[in-house]
Formats: C-alpha cells, structure tokens, sequence
C-alpha cells in the first residue's frame, strides 16, 4: 500500500477524530480532519483525498447527507461509514447514500485499517482499469466493467464501489457457487467470520436495487455455503 495515500477523517467526536488522525498518521498516511459534515465536503474539494473515514451522526451535516452529496457529484471516493448505530435498516442507510463499506463502534483500530486498506486496493485496481474491461451479461442485467456502469433491461442501476465489485464477482462467475470466504477474500481482502452479517446485507441491498419487477430473479442464496449468480 502506497504510503502517500490522503486519508480524511470526519468525525464530531474529538477524541477519536484525534486518535484515528495519530493512529492513521503512524501507518504513513497522509491525513487530515473534520468536524463535521460541511466541512468534510469543503476538505473533499480543496484536498482530494483517496478514502474518507466517515461518522453517521454529526451536527451541521451528518455522514448519510455528506455521503449522498458526494455520490450525487459523481465523486466515488471510498467511504467507510462509522455508526453506533448496529440494526440492519441504519447499516443499509449508509449503504444507499453510497458508502463503501461501515464499521460499527466501538471498533478495533486493527479492523479499522484491515478494512481501510482493502478500499484502497479495490480504489487502486479500478483506477488502473482493472483486468476485466468487457461487458458480462446476464438475463437482462448487463455490466460493463470498463465504466462501471449496470443496467437491468432500460434502467440504468446506481451501485456503491463495493455493491458493483460484489455483483460484478458473482455475474463474473454466474452459475458457480461462490463460498462465504471466497467471497469475502475477493471483495475486502479478509474474512469477516463466520457470525458476520455483513455480506448479507449487502446482497440484500444489491437485490433491492436489481430486483425489478417481472424479471427474473438473478442472485440466490444456497444456505449454509454463500450466493450464486443465475437466471432462475
């Protein structure tokens, strides 16, 4: 991992905005900070940073309204999303403004970097234009990796960094039972464990989103192993 990599952190709590910026700083990369949400965005504008370390609930503009402003810009910087907050339907709502990937608190800053660090490799991977640049198809959902870009039939689907990269992995591979671990290795670079549901809300939420009504059903659970891509 490239040590010039810029880091922002937004986060209203000074202890662990402080502690994340010395801790982040400690592992070489470039960081800076903010206190809120309105001015995250100004430092997103004046310093462009290639991740940003995001709390949920902020004064002013909290992390959901700063995310789903960024995503609206056109800007895919990653974001991890920081949340107290641990049902499904909050971790989802980050999701939908955009967000990369969440960590609930309290959290290990162990975790904290493991996860920052697959961002910033998938980042890298889909700067460089990646290895796969062609269109897969399946039923009438169509991704075309160079873009980055998914339909299902006319409609054009609004997919985060890590929702395109886990349908792009099971379209990829469409007929082929992908395993928990096999999947967790290929989208964030580590295993979440076995009681994790993170994985999970994540296929729900692509569901949501490429589940449209009078067409097939394309991504499917096979219990107790992991997920499958096909036309059924």
């Amino acid at each position: 991992m490239s040590s010039s990599a810029r880091i922002l952190v937004v986060d209203d709590d000074t202890s662990i905005r402080e502690s994340l910026v010395r801790a982040l700083q400690l592992e070489k990369y470039e960081v800076s900070a903010a206190s809120d949400g309105a001015k995250g965005l100004d430092a997103v504008k004046n310093e462009q940073p290639d991740a940003i370390v995001l709390d949920v609930m902020m004064p002013t503009i909290d992390g959901i309204t700063m995310c789903r402003v960024l995503r609206s810009e056109k800007n895919r910087v990653p974001i991890l999303m920081l949340t107290a907050r641990t049902e499904t339907s909050d971790r989802v709502a980050g999701l939908d403004a955009g967000a990369d990937d969440y960590l609930p608190k309290p959290f290990a800053l162990e975790e904290l970097l493991a996860r920052l660090r697959a961002l910033l490799r998938r980042s890298n991977v889909a700067d460089d234009g990646g290895a796969d640049s062609d269109v897969l198809q399946l039923d009438t959902l169509r991704i075309d990796s160079a873009a980055r870009r998914v339909w299902r039939g006319d409609v054009e689907v609004e997919l985060s960094k890590t929702e395109f990269e886990l349908l792009e992995l099971l379209v990829r591979n469409a007929g082929i039972v992908l395993e928990h671990s096999t999947i967790y290795d290929r989208i964030w670079g580590y295993d979440f464990g076995p009681d994790s549901k993170n994985l999970a809300v994540y296929i729900g939420y692509i569901r949501r989103k490429i589940d449209i009504d009078g067409e097939n059903r394309l991504i499917h659970t096979v219990r107790g192993i992991g997920y499958v891509a096909r036309v059924q």
